[in-house]
């Protein structure tokens, strides 16, 4: 099991926070890729990071108009293959589409979704697809769930989104039904209130849900909240990791 964080686009923060933990995850704009390739990579270097990327979270991947649809994958590819050239390891994919409440839809956004798949594993980058389902454009989760299996995509389970959307009880459902589909964590803690993306202990989520049904999990974990202070993170990781079964435990640098 690996132990990472999400940085979004800075590389700043990269040299920042990234000495404890295994890998980053690097977010990608709309016109990315526009970073220093070069710098990204020597940061990397330096803190010993392996690197995932989450792909633009803005764009959905799926409406009813065919040829949008036939260019969002070709952009989706186009940044692949520049992350696979980087030697990212997994690419998160938000489950997003113009409307989740048209059924008529969710054969597209299945078709989408296997084609990005495609393109990740032409790259050598594995593509997660991420629940977004509070969002507005998010897939609802379950029907993310039965879609991923469907087309045998791995999921990127992002514990507190699925707290804002269904509660304790629907993090148990997804779980439940669909964990062995997961091969990339997002954690942070929550309050129904809109505080999201807060350090893990200081919201609402039963992390308990996580060691009951997660007990054999051994991919990837991006602590993804919203700080710079390494305590904090390093402290989610470790507590983290404690819901997991885990005994490892971050040192500060």
């Amino acid at each position: 099991m690996q132990f990472g964080l999400t940085v979004g686009d800075s590389i700043n923060r990269i040299e920042q926070t990234a000495d404890p933990f295994d890998f980053v995850e690097f977010g990608l704009t709309e016109l990315s890729p526009n970073c220093n390739e070069q710098r990204l990579s020597h940061v990397l270097t330096q803190c010993d990071a392996d690197l995932c990327v989450h792909l633009p979270f803005k764009q959905v991947l799926s409406t009813p108009v065919p040829e949008i649809n036939e260019a969002i994958i070709a952009h989706q590819s186009r940044l692949l293959s520049w992350a696979g050239e980087l030697g990212a390891k997994k690419a998160v994919l938000h489950g997003a589409v113009r409307d989740p409440y048209d059924t008529d839809q969710r054969s597209t956004f299945a078709s989408q979704l296997e084609a990005v798949v495609e393109a990740g594993q032409n790259a050598g980058v594995e593509v997660v697809v991420e629940n977004v389902g509070h969002q507005r454009n998010g897939m609802q989760l379950s029907v993310l769930g039965d879609l991923a299996e469907q087309v045998d995509a791995s999921v990127c389970f992002d514990v507190g989104h699925a707290y804002m959307e269904e509660g304790n009880d629907g993090i148990d459902r997804f779980l439940k039904y669909h964990g062995d589909l997961i091969s990339h964590l997002h954690v942070h803690d929550a309050r129904r209130r809109g505080d999201t993306h807060i350090p893990i202990g200081a919201g609402e989520i039963d992390y308990s849900i996580v060691t009951d049904r997660l007990s054999d999990f051994d991919g990837t974990v991006a602590v993804e909240v919203f700080t710079d202070d390494l305590p904090l993170l390093v402290d989610s990781a470790d507590r983290a990791a404690s819901a997991l079964g885990s005994d490892r435990n971050l040192s500060l640098p």
